[in-house]
């Protein structure tokens, strides 16, 4: 069954709201280990990248805090704190020695 069958299902109201709260269930849980190996494959200094909805592009910087849902990471425009999902590991070396620095003490949420 493909995730756009599932959808035209949930859509159409086949489901029953036993069912739906069943499937709610699943996506949470499936949701939570993501996020969980996610956290657990970071490590502070590594170089991440995430999509910010407030500037409308990817924001790249590295990771100064690691906590149970959310990772701070250090950008050219200060602080973020991000939910640990959203944030996709680079390879590339971006350090704070070669970024100019907006306003180290701002503090941005996601």
């Amino acid at each position: 069954m493909s995730i756009q069958s599932v959808t035209q299902e949930i859509i159409s109201g086949k489901f029953s709201n036993d069912e739906l709260s069943s499937l709610i269930d699943s996506i949470k849980y499936a949701k939570s280990r993501l996020q969980k190996s996610t956290i657990r494959a970071l490590r502070i200094g590594d170089n991440v990248n995430f999509n910010s909805a407030k500037q409308g592009r990817n924001v790249t910087g590295f990771v100064t805090k690691i906590a149970i849902k959310y990772v701070t990471v250090q950008t050219t425009t200060g602080l973020w704190r991000v939910p640990a999902n959203m944030l996709t590991v680079v390879e590339d070396e971006w350090t704070p020695d070669n970024a100019d620095f907006c306003d180290p003490g701002s503090r941005h949420h996601y």
